[in-house]
């Protein structure tokens, strides 16, 4: 009996639909996976650009099924699970520093990346008021704007939209419950009792009569302010107004009005 070897084309024709087909799935579906958090468990969807979504198991009661309808409703795509998502994904979930993962944002108006942007690049334990988002963003008076944005985050903890408060600097409300961000917060060590009491005394700046720098309470720089040494003001102008001028880091400016 003759064995007849597959001609070049065929060999050809056979490799290419083997390479074509993840490259097709990849196209019709979205790879999700369960991992641990520092909201507990998460799911999260990616796409061969970055993560796209992640929400709390316990937002949809640990039904993989509907965050598939929900990931479904909002982008338009199925979800097929995958063994392993994209580098630097789960230390970003456990809030260790490090390389973040790469962020598929491509479904968003330029607003909301904007947005997701400047929240994202608030450090770890430190908190802004939305005004300073919005001005980060360039659009200064779009604050209900910016917090629609937030509310609809579609990649929270990689986005750290609960470091994002309140004028006053009090935490207000998160998508998974304002106690979670309050949570959230103390667990990177934010001054949360320190700014509580600023504020009923009308100060929501420090200013470093050493440095003639004024900040917000939560800066890196301000928490290293001694109390021999610090001053507060109501509103960066007054500080302006004092002699000081705005942390270059936390750039209180933004939030001026």
């Amino acid at each position: 009996m003759m064995v007849h070897e597959p001609d070049a084309v065929t060999v050809a024709l056979s490799r290419l639909r083997h390479a074509q087909a993840p490259a097709l799935a990849q196209k019709v579906f979205t790879g999700w996976l369960r991992a641990p958090s520092r909201l507990g468990e998460v799911f999260v969807a990616f796409t061969p650009d970055g993560v796209q979504f992640v929400r709390s198991a316990a937002s949809v009661d640990g039904d993989p099924g509907a965050f598939a309808e929900t990931y479904r409703r909002r982008f338009a795509r199925p979800l097929r699970p995958a063994e392993r998502g994209p580098a630097g994904l789960l230390p970003a979930l456990r809030g260790r520093r490090g390389a973040a993962p790469q962020l598929d944002l491509g479904d968003l108006t330029t607003f909301a990346r904007d947005v997701l942007s400047a929240t994202r690049a608030i450090p770890a334990g430190e908190t802004r008021p939305y005004g300073w988002v919005a001005r980060e963003t360039g659009r200064p008076t779009a604050v209900r704007a910016v917090a629609s944005v937030l509310a609809r985050n579609p990649l929270p903890l990689l986005v750290p939209c609960h470091r994002v408060v309140r004028s006053d600097g009090s935490p207000g409300e998160y998508m998974f419950g304002s106690a979670r961000k309050t949570e959230l917060l103390r667990g990177e060590g934010a001054n949360l009792d320190d700014v509580a009491d600023l504020a009923l005394h009308g100060v929501h700046y420090l200013g470093s009569d050493t440095t003639g720098v004024v900040c917000f309470p939560t800066c890196h720089h301000a928490r290293r302010i001694s109390p021999a040494h610090r001053a507060g003001f109501a509103t960066v102008g007054d500080a302006v107004a004092a002699g000081y001028r705005p942390c270059r880091s936390c750039r209180p400016v933004a939030a001026a009005a």
